[in-house]
């Protein structure tokens, strides 16, 4: 399941994962997930909620999956 278009600013941590891949997508779209820490599919990395984190993750909620970190 993707993840919606509406993460907001706070101070939670998230767990990003990767869910799709890159081929095909648009060269700003690879470069965001490049930026997330993202390189595979499966991979998971963990940010705050901050303003760069989040407009990263809704410019690709198609190819990241994304949960409030434990």
């Amino acid at each position: 399941m993707t993840t919606p278009k509406n993460i907001q600013v706070s101070e939670k941590k998230l767990e990003i994962t990767q869910i799709r891949g890159v081929v095909g997508v648009k060269q700003n779209q690879k470069d965001c997930l490049r930026s997330l820490g993202l390189k595979r599919i499966g991979h998971t990395v963990v940010r705050t909620a901050d303003s760069v984190t989040t407009g990263m993750i809704n410019t690709v909620p198609h190819l990241v999956k994304v949960e409030e970190a434990k």
